[in-house]
């Protein structure tokens, strides 16, 4: 699957389409051939197999706590429907197959808001209505859907090499690690940080509004330093739609596109093992 060419435009179904106005996110988005950072398994695929993958159109949906966006192998453009405290699993099905419907998909990738074991969500989304674990994907889709941790699938997306730690700081905050090529999803997010509140509480959308910019920004780059030396990480990559809001960024960092879940959503069917929440890619030389 290539994703180079022309940069994504995103829009509202039944809307106007509007070209991204992030230059950084169309780089990311564009330019990243998929050749170079094929996802692989660890022992080898048969050609035949692997060939039948290449040809698998694959919808990838990013859940998010304002936005669910939406796109398919093939498609330019964005698609966004509505999330929110209100949202169900099931409602999600139902509005993210009318907004796709002119779509051809023969697979799902999911990133989940929320942590996941054995391709399954283990626990209900923080900042969403309640009904996600038990929820029969597959049979609402009628498709084969695959689930990972919303910022294990960026993260995925966002990889170049070695030692990367993802921090995507959007309604909430989600963190991920691939060492190697592995990938290890993480749940950074409600661990206690300071004061009887958690790291979510301080660098999530409820840290920047209760603190204000100045303050969230000192506490991002705080907490950036001390789990990039606790992690041993070479690159630390800043997701999430409140990144761009930071007016520079800390030391070692590189500010990651909410675009590349879609390049990790396209990726978890490259490599089977990827259900079990452990995806191995190839290691860039």
């Amino acid at each position: 699957m290539e994703l180079e060419g022309e940069c994504p435009k995103v829009m509202h179904p039944g809307k106007q389409s509007r070209a991204s106005q992030n230059p950084a996110d169309c780089y990311s988005f564009c330019l990243i051939p998929m050749s170079e950072n094929k996802a692989v398994s660890s022992d080898p695929i048969p050609p035949s197999s692997e060939s039948a993958k290449a040809k698998r159109n694959v919808l990838a949906i990013d859940v998010g706590g304002t936005h669910v966006k939406l796109l398919a192998t093939g498609q330019k453009e964005v698609r966004k429907i509505p999330s929110g405290s209100t949202l169900t699993a099931r409602e999600m099905a139902s509005r993210v197959k009318e907004a796709v419907k002119d779509w051809h998909y023969d697979a799902v990738s999911i990133g989940y808001p929320g942590p996941v074991v054995q391709g399954r969500p283990i626990k209900e989304p923080f900042n969403l209505a309640a009904g996600w674990v038990k929820f029969d994907y597959r049979k609402a889709f009628a498709r084969p859907v695959k689930i990972i941790n919303d910022a294990a699938m960026q993260a995925l997306g966002s990889y170049r090499k070695g030692r990367m730690l993802f921090l995507g700081l959007g309604t909430g905050l989600g963190s991920a690690m691939i060492v190697d090529g592995v990938l290890q999803p993480m749940e950074l997010a409600h661990l206690p940080y300071k004061k009887g509140h958690t790291y979510e509480d301080y660098l999530g959308k409820r840290g920047l509004e209760r603190t204000g910019k100045k303050k969230w920004q000192k506490n991002v780059f705080y907490v950036v330093a001390q789990l990039r030396q606790a992690v041993q990480a070479d690159d630390v990559v800043l997701g999430g739609g409140n990144a761009k809001k930071l007016d520079h960024l800390p030391p070692g960092a590189r500010l990651g596109s909410n675009n590349n879940a879609f390049i990790g959503g396209f990726r978890m069917w490259q490599d089977e093992t990827v259900h079990h929440g452990i995806v191995r890619t190839a290691v860039s030389k």
